[in-house]
């Protein structure tokens, strides 16, 4: 294929952007719907019914209701960081999709793209600086709003996202051992193909049954959610770090947490099963043209969604840990156990060469 021009990329990557934005804060809405309707389901109650079929225009209502409400600063707050933290991180949540590939290469006319924004070729590298840096976001939030409530949610944000990072990126040393690359392509291309005609050649399957369950547990921690919320724990702190926020304020807090999950969701997906790889790659069934064009999205985003709902039926199930629970889990626990898989994949890979 030609090389394309500079205007002819300019165009294909703001359409790519405009479509993976769109993509991604749909999802977001509809997440939010979907974890009250099965976390209602969980506790014997109807979840949202009465907007929409099903409730399904819930998140257009609750949009509607951010954007009309009254928008209340309190005295005293930093409002430079008041005002920019949210936005911070909002937008650092929204930048982290932009080197996540959901598929293959696509042909239209003379052009062939990724199905990425953009092709990097450390992409986890770049994922792991945008989530680390996102703490900001929340620490800023907490030290602006001049209220200790939010002062103190945002330093258990800030020492329990830092804690967990650590081990988060352990966990993916034995991923990036047995890839040998930092690109997300490359390590999704590592997974292709099935051991015996049946087994996909995922890297869960690969041994790394140790690094996805501390990359889980560390996802969960990251993206403060239960059962390691402390962050907004609101029988302690209020609301925690958005205590002193409203209307779009919060809304835009709240956006950037469930971004964060699809995002993780995304990495899981790529890093553990396969990413758009199908778990009947080795069997060759017969299949029709079309199915073989639609298959690689449709497994992606099967896989994302298993995730997600992985994280909405913890939510449903776990209780809290307490905060000190939750320090001790992280570094007397996770981080030891990541370093042990590191050292025992690089012992297994170095015996059979």
């Amino acid at each position: 294929m030609p090389a394309m021009n500079i205007q002819t990329f300019i165009v294909v990557s703001v359409i790519k952007t405009v479509i993976a934005l769109f993509l991604l804060l749909t999802s977001v809405a509809y997440t939010v719907w979907l974890e009250r309707k099965l976390v209602g389901h969980m506790q014997n109650r109807w979840g949202p019914t009465r907007v929409g079929p099903f409730g399904l225009l819930q998140p257009l209502a609750d949009g509607i209701k951010f954007l009309l409400k009254e928008d209340l600063t309190p005295p005293n707050v930093y409002k430079p960081l008041y005002i920019g933290a949210p936005m911070l991180a909002l937008t650092l949540a929204l930048m982290s999709v932009a080197v996540i590939p959901i598929g293959g290469w696509i042909t239209v006319g003379n052009i062939q793209t990724p199905l990425q924004i953009t092709d990097v070729n450390v992409g986890l590298l770049v994922i792991l600086g945008i989530t680390s840096i996102g703490v900001y976001g929340v620490a800023l939030a907490g030290w602006s709003s001049n209220s200790k409530y939010s002062l103190l949610g945002g330093l258990r944000a800030s020492a329990q996202m830092v804690s967990y990072e650590v081990s988060l990126g352990l966990a993916l040393v034995s991923v990036l051992i047995l890839a040998g690359s930092l690109s997300l392509r490359d390590i999704v291309d590592a997974q292709a193909g099935a051991w015996w005609g049946w087994l996909p050649k995922w890297f869960l399957f690969k041994g790394q049954f140790v690094a996805f369950f501390v990359y889980l547990m560390a996802a969960f921690a990251e993206t403060n959610r239960v059962p390691f919320d402390l962050p907004e724990a609101e029988t302690e702190l209020v609301a925690g770090y958005h205590t002193e926020y409203s209307s779009m304020k919060f809304a835009m807090f709240f956006m950037a947490e469930y971004c964060n999950m699809v995002t993780v969701a995304c990495l899981a997906t790529l890093l553990f099963f396969g990413g758009w790889h199908s778990p009947l790659e080795g069997l060759h069934l017969p299949v029709p043209p079309i199915w073989l064009i639609i298959s690689p999205l449709f497994w992606f985003f099967v896989k994302v969604f298993f995730f997600i709902f992985v994280y909405i039926w913890i939510r449903g199930t776990l209780p809290r840990f307490r905060y000190d629970q939750l320090m001790s889990f992280g570094w007397k626990f996770l981080l030891p156990l990541s370093i042990a898989n590191i050292v025992v994949t690089s012992l297994v890979l170095a015996l059979r060469s």
